[in-house]
């Protein structure tokens, strides 16, 4: 896990000028920040076709094969970000388990699940952010064991409490703040602690939780880096808290740009809505002299068939921005459209490195685990097409 930390280290210390520029302010000011270290990168881009694009968007490894050749020390990066798949097998449920979750919310459930069976250590279990407690079901169900489950919200709690009730099994919720001092409360050295995408500092939570009293095992697939209390970034372990490289919430944003990808109703919508974004914001250049950017909210998917003048409309109106009365929206919209596949095209320079920042991410948990005097693991419990998410985490307190 050292050697792997130290060569992604070097990598996105080494390249930063590749994967910190956002694409979609980046595609705004028509400059290649890389433009005077790669020109070749530069040339290869500029001849891409839209077809050449959604084909490298959708073959990642097609993709990482393409930019070796403009940056050879990807090779031994993307080598050092290859985990072996969890063996999975298949779990039997009992009827109503997977009452109220979607095909591929429980696809990710039952695989954490049975992951988390198979590397069970204690006698009884703690689902942390545990909303109804769709994993702690299966883990009761499963094993016979007692879960607890502890969750922000009350409203998830009586209903989660509700369904184990319903089909008896031995789980009892906890409603509580995560980074309280009463949270402590629920941990007790019997406990396997289980998250399954649960937020940034949430799941770090956890994790320095479940050391500090002497679990015997800790399981956590993470999720949202960025979502965390202090401005930049705080390392756990040793090795990354030596490391040169700073990260902000925009930097830890960057592994979540990743999404499984959709049906093409899905892709429609999404360029569709960046298409819209960028319009404006060339509409408000040329007919406001506003030349900074202004963030929109997001929008409902049904109200993108309103047409772009709507949308537009709309965002002035939200923002208060009054708009004049002969403006060529059809023109806007044509900008933001070929700015989108602008943005699609310089996306594909910062994706390869999206995935090896993630694994510095979670090599800093794992290596921090083993500092503590855990066995450490990671592998993907899941195939990407499920979630992207697919990073688990493994903690076993060591006999030593």
């Amino acid at each position: 896990m050292h050697s792997r930390f130290k060569t992604l280290d070097s990598f996105l210390l080494e390249n930063q000028v590749y994967w910190r520029s956002d694409p979609f302010h980046l595609c705004q000011t028509q400059q290649q920040p890389w433009v005077d270290v790669n020109r070749p990168l530069v040339d290869w881009l500029d001849r891409l076709s839209i077809e050449n694009i959604q084909i490298l968007k959708e073959q990642p490894q097609v993709l990482v094969e393409e930019l070796i050749g403009f940056l050879p020390e990807l090779e031994e990066a993307n080598q050092s970000i290859q985990f072996t798949s969890t063996a999975l097998k298949g779990l039997t449920l009992p009827r109503g388990t997977e009452d109220g979750i979607p095909g591929r919310k429980l696809q990710q459930i039952v695989s954490m699940g049975e992951a988390s069976l198979d590397h069970h250590h204690g006698k009884e279990w703690l689902e942390w952010c545990s909303g109804k407690g769709f994993l702690g079901r299966i883990l009761s169900q499963q094993s016979k064991q007692k879960v607890t489950s502890f969750e922000w919200q009350q409203s998830l709690c009586e209903s989660g409490q509700k369904i184990a009730d319903s089909q008896r099994l031995e789980m009892m919720f906890v409603q509580g703040d995560a980074f309280s001092d009463s949270a402590d409360e629920v941990f007790n050295p019997n406990q396997h602690a289980v998250a399954l995408h649960a937020c940034g500092d949430l799941h770090v939570e956890l994790v320095k939780k479940s050391v500090s009293h002497g679990l015997p095992a800790v399981t956590i697939s993470p999720c949202c880096y960025h979502l965390i209390r202090d401005e930049k970034y705080q390392p756990m372990s040793s090795v990354a808290k030596k490391s040169a490289l700073t990260l902000s919430k925009s930097d830890l944003r960057i592994p979540l740009q990743e999404t499984v990808t959709g049906g093409e109703r899905v892709k429609r919508h999404r360029q569709l809505e960046m298409s819209y974004r960028l319009g404006f914001c060339q509409l408000l250049k040329a007919e406001l002299n506003i030349d900074e950017y202004i963030p929109v909210p997001s929008i409902k998917k049904s109200e993108l068939s309103d047409g772009f003048e709507s949308f537009c409309l709309w965002a002035s109106e939200v923002k208060e921005l009054p708009l004049g009365t002969d403006i060529d929206f059809e023109f806007y919209f044509a900008q933001g459209e070929k700015l989108f596949w602008e943005m699609e095209k310089l996306s594909l320079v910062q994706q390869v490195f999206r995935r090896p920042l993630e694994i510095w991410l979670a090599l800093d948990r794992a290596i921090y685990l083993q500092e503590q005097g855990y066995e450490a693991s990671i592998e993907e419990f899941c195939d990407r097409s499920v979630t992207p998410r697919n990073l688990l985490i493994h903690g076993v307190k060591s006999d030593r």
